[in-house]
């Protein structure tokens, strides 16, 4: 671990810093606004509003709707190209919305009806699909200092622009004329299909961080690196770079073994950020290496892939690390922004960070030292029997909090609903048998759980800082996939993934025991409170539809499927559904961006992110009578 801090005066200073910071904690919004993606810069994903009740849940209607913006573009003679899912979470600071398109546009919306006030076509779109998941964008970031109120978006086609909130037009002394090509600085040269940027960025202390999507569907083992960058708010100027693979002499280095690191990439932070003001820390959550599923090119650890790295706001330095998976050969990234969370074990507050993962585990740290707050140990893991393979031998599991998700297809883990069919499950395992968690990938196959999509993806948890319980957005499904021999005319790979589908149980049930749904932890203890099952479909066939997250004073709400739905917070028992139908009962549009709430004229507002079969975005705004 490295830190700044090096004199024994400066570790007092730090510690009175820590204690009398606490009541300065992450506390969700105030002041009924939602003015960062999650929230808060913690990523609480939390509002201390209660207008919407228990009680009252049942009477809630849709207040407005907004179709998304991308109409006009589709609109537009000789357009081909389409939207993916609609993902933006909107912001809401005095009274207006923020929100992003599918097309990487931006709209200001009046919070009380819907109406648009400004838009604005970065024209991101023009230059063609963006790489892995396509169109999609998940929001803006907004920043003000007294009168200068800016919104800043990073761009599917890679630009960092920063647009007037009250007007929408570009901010002329940032970068160039209000944007910056973040295709300049990396250590290849990238294109869209290589690079692009679809989540919102973190400010603090009037800096700009930010990752990117690294296309994974690679056929070479030289890739491009998926470095962190920081820029100033008001100019525009880079002010550092965090390289994600260490280069030689760095901290790090010898983990990417016989000279890999000059040529392996990925290793990017493609979602969400958290940052603590009062620190001056970023958390960053890293992503796999070059390639997902083979690794005998990249023979080490491969630091900071599938990291948690806390760096120092003002220069870009490591302040501390924490690798979740070592030498990572199943596409287990850390998919989502930690949650910054004020904490009390065994009597002794704590300033902490909670990183759940697609692994199906919580990792749990002082965000000021990086020390686990409960032991993290590395326990035995089944080998590769690939040639060049090179497998880790341990990884880490955290001995608090237990798993939110199934880990393995094993006789334990097997779904047992009742005994014919668990004999059904073990006919169909047969051929490829058990597979412990972190089995390595084999030309015949084998199953994994969680799956790649995890365990947790992008919409993360939720966290309540007056009960200390982190809501986590859970999946637990098995995956069942290959690798094989490329054609070397086509491939520097010695393997590549040629085959990944989810695997169904008997009579179409899961395979293992599943908790999907809404799971709750209890953050002082370490333990699980309740499970909120997975909720029911709705016949719409847009794929991975994650559970959206969100906690109020009074209840958690949850956007899954055609539905947005409420939750008991002691029990996890549903208190109610609000079916996104039309006036025939039929579904308009399924959730695709996690919700947010906000107060505007007395009134709180639920917004969620729909789409349609067509793919049509629209935000959702749900409000009492």
């Amino acid at each position: 671990m490295s830190s700044h801090f090096t004199t024994p005066w400066a570790q007092i200073l730090v510690l009175g810093t820590v204690i009398t910071s606490m009541a300065a904690a992450q506390h969700g919004t105030t002041g009924g606004q939602w003015p960062t993606h999650g929230g808060d810069k913690g990523s609480s994903k939390y509002a201390p509003l209660d207008q919407i009740t228990a009680d009252n849940f049942g009477d809630l209607e849709v207040a407005w709707k907004w179709d998304s913006i991308d109409a006009d573009v589709l609109a537009m003679d000789g357009v081909r190209v389409r939207p993916e899912k609609f993902e933006s979470t909107p912001l809401m600071i005095d009274g207006i919305l923020y929100t992003s398109t599918s097309f990487s546009q931006v709209a200001a919306i009046n919070a009380g009806t819907g109406e648009t006030i400004w838009k604005y076509d970065t024209g991101s779109w023009r230059d063609g699909r963006p790489s892995n998941m396509g169109f999609i964008h998940r929001g803006v970031s907004y920043w003000r200092d007294g009168d200068d109120e800016r919104i800043i978006i990073a761009t599917g086609n890679s630009k960092l622009i920063a647009l007037n909130a009250k007007t929408g037009k570009p901010i002329p002394s940032f970068g160039e004329n209000g944007r910056i090509d973040l295709f300049i600085g990396l250590n290849r040269r990238a294109t869209l299909k290589t690079h692009q940027v679809n989540s919102p960025p973190i400010i603090c202390r009037d800096v700009i961080i930010t990752g990117c999507v690294i296309g994974d569907a690679v056929r070479t083992k030289e890739g491009l690196r998926g470095d962190v960058r920081a820029y100033d708010v008001r100019t525009g100027e880079k002010l550092w770079q965090f390289v994600s693979i260490p280069q030689e002499g760095e901290f790090g280095n010898e983990t990417w073994e016989d000279g890999s690191w000059k040529y392996s990439g990925n290793t990017n932070v493609w979602s969400l950020i958290s940052a603590d003001e009062d620190l001056g820390y970023v958390y960053l959550p890293f992503g796999a290496a070059t390639s997902d599923y083979y690794g005998g090119h990249r023979p080490g650890d491969n630091l900071f892939a599938n990291s948690l790295v806390c760096v120092d706001v003002e220069t870009g330095e490591r302040v501390w690390h924490f690798q979740t998976v070592h030498h990572d050969l199943w596409d287990y990234d850390l998919p989502c922004a930690p949650n910054l969370v004020d904490v009390v074990v065994d009597g002794k507050p704590i300033k902490a960070v909670a990183q759940v993962s697609k692994t199906g585990m919580c990792y749990v740290f002082d965000r000021v030292t990086g020390e686990p707050v409960w032991p993290i140990i590395e326990r035995p893991v089944p080998q590769s029997t690939l040639p060049g393979e090179k497998t880790s031998p341990t990884q880490p599991f955290p001995t608090k909090p237990p798993p939110f998700s199934t880990l393995g297809v094993t006789e334990e883990t097997l779904a047992d609903f009742a005994p014919e069919l668990k004999q059904q499950a073990l006919e169909i395992i047969k051929e490829y048998g058990f597979a412990p968690v972190f089995t390595p990938p084999t030309e015949k196959g084998v199953f994994m759980a969680p799956g790649a999509g995890g365990g947790a993806n992008w919409p993360g948890a939720a966290f309540d800082p007056e009960t200390s319980i982190l809501y986590v957005a859970a999946e637990s499904y098995v995956e069942f996939f290959k690798v094989g021999k490329p054609d070397p005319n086509r491939s520097t790979l010695n393997y590549r993934r040629v085959e990944n589908h989810g695997v169904s149980g008997p009579k179409g049930r899961s395979l293992i025991k599943s908790p999907s749904g809404i799971i709750a932890i209890d953050l002082n203890t370490g333990t699980q409170v309740w499970v909120a099952p997975t909720f029911g479909g709705d016949g719409l066939s847009l794929s991975a539809l994650w559970t959206h997250p969100l906690a109020t004073k009074s209840l958690v709400i949850a956007g899954k499927r055609s539905s947005i739905l409420a939750l008991d917070k002691t029990t996890g028992k549903r208190i109610g559904v609000f079916g996104l139908n039309d006036a025939n009962g039929n579904a308009i549009g399924v959730v695709t961006g996690s919700p947010m709430t906000y107060m505007h004229e007395g009134k709180q507002y639920i917004v969620a992110a729909t789409t349609d079969k067509d793919l049509k975005g629209s935000l959702v705004a749900l409000a009492l009578p």
